[in-house]
């Protein structure tokens, strides 16, 4: 079923397709092929990508359905700390993106699985094979990995039933008080820039737990967990009571010492599929965020 995106003009810019990529998630170049194949309308009318766009002015984007497509399997390095017949728990490096998506189908986590596992092709549909869940582009960290059905189904239960030990080291903005304490608010899609989220009352419900490890210069060391599993939750709820991610472009702003968000998944515990024993996994935190934390004082 092709998904319906309607924008409504908030700047003028001098061309269509820059004004889209700014407000969606989609690259510049799959928009360009929506507006050649007439998925795009300004005002009711098809345009080019090198129409301009003023305010008020409303964009309809009719996406199509995706097509099933092959990914490909490519050698990209993995740092794998546990594996066995039933899954991978990976740490994932900073700007390694998850999975494929329309206009990024290579250099990704799923096309380096499966030159690791090329028999995981079939698993979880062809785009993201052995998937259960993600971790954004620019956060590092711990990430498991089906390797068959029966895995995922059974990691899949364990995330939807809150099963799963997911915990955070993240630097803030600011000095936060109280030592501990819980965020909450619904997270959605920004009613104005698709490329975020924000709280909005028709979100999911969401819950961030923080605990202050340190106070480090003007910055607090935080050690977080999510009861539920939101897009960007943790930046999105962190960034509400005032105290962004240092580094988080998108909901606090550029960083001095960092080049991305410090936020790194540095702890991950669940049952394993084949007996359900109990396993936990620790990953130190990465040489620019270690040196983030020096450069903080």
């Amino acid at each position: 079923m092709a998904e319906i995106i309607e924008l409504i003009v908030e700047e003028t810019s001098n061309r269509l397709d820059k004004y889209i990529a700014e407000h969606t998630d989609f690259s510049r170049a799959y928009i360009q092929k929506l507006i050649r194949e007439g998925n795009v309308l300004v005002g009711g009318s098809t345009a080019r990508p090198k129409r301009g766009v003023t305010k008020n002015e409303k964009i309809v984007i009719t996406v199509p359905p995706p097509v099933p497509i092959e990914v490909k399997a490519e050698s990209i390095p993995l740092n794998i700390i546990y594996e066995d017949d039933d899954l991978l728990v990976i740490d994932k490096p900073a700007g390694l993106t998850v999975h494929p998506a329309a206009g990024n189908w290579s250099g990704t986590l799923v096309n380096a699985i499966l030159a690791h596992c090329p028999d995981m092709a079939g698993i979880k549909g062809s785009v993201r094979p052995g998937i259960v869940h993600r971790l954004d582009k620019d956060t590092s960290g711990l990430i498991v990995v089906a390797k068959n059905d029966a895995a995922h189904l059974s990691l899949s239960k364990q995330i939807k039933n809150r099963k799963i030990t997911k915990g955070y080291l993240a630097l803030v903005s600011g000095h936060l008080t109280p030592r501990e304490g819980a965020i909450e608010g619904p997270i959605g899609r920004h009613p104005k820039d698709r490329k975020k989220m924000a709280i909005v009352s028709t979100g999911r419900e969401a819950r961030t737990f923080y605990k202050i490890k340190d106070y480090i210069g003007d910055h607090t060391l935080l050690e977080v967990s999510t009861e539920t599993g939101r897009t960007h939750q943790i930046r999105v709820h962190l960034s509400s009571i005032g105290f962004p991610v240092v580094g988080d472009a998108v909901y606090g702003g550029k960083s001095k010492f960092l080049k991305r968000q410090f936020l790194h998944a540095y702890r991950l515990g669940f049952r394993l599929p084949s007996n359900g024993e109990y396993v936990e996994f620790e990953s130190v935190l990465s040489q620019d965020l270690e040196e983030a934390l020096n450069n903080a004082i």
